[in-house]
């Protein structure tokens, strides 16, 4: 399979838009008063599928980070009153998060402006991924 110079060009591309976005969601997020990651952090609880429970877990896997280090954001998050830790129903030895009132607040701030930034970067984001799945299709075909 060859890669062609296009191809490492619609790369690149795709990963300038990303970290541009990226880059977005770190300053709100640090505008508010969270780290990038604090902030992920209570977007993956919130957004966590019906089916998943929410555990410290499931939240190291869906920031892809170690136990330990998710267990230190949520510890921080914790002690400024953004989530909260309480036992799970069946079995009390399992340790369930939540977000508090005030967490709500401030992630609900967070994608609101989220939703803004990506109504005006989401096209050129979009744009980029697509390059990047038709070179793939294209090489496919051959």
């Amino acid at each position: 399979m060859d890669i062609k110079i296009q191809d490492y060009e619609s790369l690149a591309e795709l990963r300038y838009q990303i970290r541009r976005f990226l880059r977005f969601s770190e300053q709100v997020a640090r505008n508010a008063g969270l780290e990038p990651r604090q902030h992920q952090l209570m977007l993956a609880l919130k957004g966590l599928p019906k089916e998943a429970r929410p555990r410290i877990g499931e939240m190291a896997e869906r920031l892809q980070i170690q136990h330990h280090s998710t267990v230190e954001l949520v510890n921080r998050l914790a002690s400024h009153n953004f989530v909260k830790r309480h036992r799970g129903g069946i079995d009390r030895r399992e340790v369930l998060l939540s977000l508090t009132p005030k967490g709500e607040k401030v992630l609900r701030e967070l994608s609101l402006h989220h939703r803004e930034e990506l109504r005006d970067a989401g096209p050129s984001l979009l744009r980029a991924l697509k390059q990047v799945m038709n070179g793939e299709k294209r090489r496919r075909r051959r």
